[in-house]
This record gives C-alpha cells, sequence and structure tokens, in this order.
C-alpha cells in the first residue's frame, strides 16, 4: 500500500510538471507566432517601400531587425522541440508509473488472497487440533479405566500383593495376559470335571 501512495504520488507530481510544460509550449507557439507575424510584417514593410525610401540606413535597420529576429525564432524552436522531447519523456513516465500502480494493485489483492486462504487453513488445522485432543483425551480416560480395573483383577486374586509403586504398561499387560492363563486353566479344568 506504501508503494501504491509513493507511485500515485510520482505520477501526480509527473502530470502536474506535464500540465506546466504543455503551458509553457503553448506560450512559447504563441510567442512564436507573434515574433513570426512581426518577421512577415517588416518583410512586407520592405517590400512596400519606394526605390527612395530604399536608402542604406532603412535597409541595413531592417536587416539587422530581422537577423534578430531569425535568432530569436531559432531559439524558440529550439526550445520548443526541447520541451516537447521532455513531454514525450514525461508522457512515458506516466505511462510507466501507471501500470506499476496496476500492477501493484493485483499483487497486493494477490497476497490479500493468500493470506485468506493461509488463515482460512491455519483456522481449519486448529479446529482439527482441538478435535484430535478431545479424541486423545477421550481415549486416555477410557485407558484409565481399563488399567484400573485390570490391576484391580490381577490383585484381587487371592494371594496377591497390591503393588507397592505404579505400574507399568508391561506390568499392567503382564499382569493382564497372567489373568487371561488363570481363567483359560480354570476354564478347561471345569470342562474335564464336567466330561467325568
Amino acid at each position: 500500500t506504501g508503494a501504491i501512495s509513493s507511485l500515485q504520488r510520482q505520477l501526480e507530481i509527473q502530470e502536474s510538471e506535464l500540465r506546466l510544460i504543455r503551458s509553457e509550449k503553448e506560450m512559447l507557439q504563441k510567442q512564436l507566432r507573434e515574433q513570426k507575424d512581426q518577421l512577415q510584417a517588416m518583410s512586407n514593410k520592405f517590400c512596400s517601400l519606394t526605390e527612395e525610401q530604399r536608402k542604406e540606413e532603412a535597409i541595413a535597420m531592417i536587416e539587422e531587425e530581422n537577423h534578430s529576429l531569425r535568432q530569436v525564432v531559432t531559439e524558440q524552436e529550439s526550445q520548443l522541440a526541447k520541451q516537447n522531447e521532455l513531454i514525450s519523456d514525461l508522457e512515458g513516465t506516466i505511462r510507466r508509473l501507471r501500470i506499476e500502480v496496476v500492477t501493484s494493485h493485483r499483487h497486493i489483492q494477490e497476497q490479500e488472497q493468500a493470506q485468506k486462504e493461509i488463515q482460512s487453513k491455519a483456522e481449519a488445522l486448529e479446529h482439527k487440533e482441538l478435535q484430535t485432543r478431545v479424541a486423545l483425551e477421550r481415549i486416555r480416560s477410557k485407558f484409565e479405566k481399563y488399567r484400573s480395573k485390570i490391576i484391580q483383577a490381577a490383585f484381587s486374586v487371592e494371594g496377591s500383593q497390591e503393588p507397592r509403586a505404579e505400574l507399568s504398561d508391561e506390568q499392567v499387560l503382564a499382569a493382564m495376559q497372567r489373568i487371561a492363563d488363570e481363567r483359560m486353566e480354570l476354564s478347561q479344568m471345569l470342562k474335564h470335571r464336567g466330561s467325568k
């Protein structure tokens, strides 16, 4: 946004300079027309003089004025050509600045769109993370219940002692396997008695 503001300020400055130069160009063109008109008037005056009036002093004066006017016209034409060249350069700069402003606008819009997409993905990931934590907490709660039941079942068997320290998962699984084995033996023994 700062880059666009800077470009727009440059554009306004360039357009202001262009207006000023065009105004100067119009003034120069007006002066040039006036000088040309004056030169034409002097030439007409020279042509309309009678033979008696064409004395050396008058001719010298007119030629000097003509020479001076030609110099002024030449200088003004040269200055006008420079002004035209400067106007052309400024118009090119203004066109370039306008293109840069449009390009910057497009880049900002693309960045805003990308930022919105990233924000949306981040929100979706946060929601998914929250759901995962809730599910994990449920699993942990169920696991703790099962663990407690397993420990209770393992050490409620006659002759078992309460554990002195917190049991590891491997110890709980071993106790669970022992209970399963004992139940299997008991079941087989009951079947064997039943068959007899």
